[in-house]
């Protein structure tokens, strides 16, 4: 089972109103040059989110919904601190509510 780190808000907010191509174009060069495998996703409408247990989260984000995901905290973390109006967290998967999410994540 992987531990994956969440940050979510609307859709509107994290692909509109935040201009996040130019931060995560930087990243994506920075871990190609280190040769670093991405570990971060963008993920529009999160199934994550439908889990019985992040019901409370997804109740306080409005809908549609989008997230940013990473196996790595401390890049969560640094998004948190740069961004207002979003929720964070972190969920094991594979689990019995929650299928591996690699298969449907789009790389950013």
């Amino acid at each position: 089972m992987q531990t994956y780190y969440y940050l979510v808000a609307s859709k509107r907010f994290l692909r509109e109103e935040e201009d996040l191509d130019e931060v995560f174009a930087e990243r994506v060069r920075n871990y190609q040059e280190q040769g670093k495998e991405i570990d971060f996703w963008f993920i529009d409408r999160p199934a994550f989110l439908d889990a019985p247990e992040l019901a409370s989260v997804k109740s306080k984000v409005p809908q549609p919904a989008t997230a940013i995901i990473s196996t790595n905290k401390q890049f969560i973390t640094w998004f948190k601190l740069r961004l207002e109006f979003v929720a964070v967290g972190e969920f094991q998967a594979p689990s019995a509510t929650i299928p591996d999410p690699i298969g449907v994540l789009t790389t950013v």
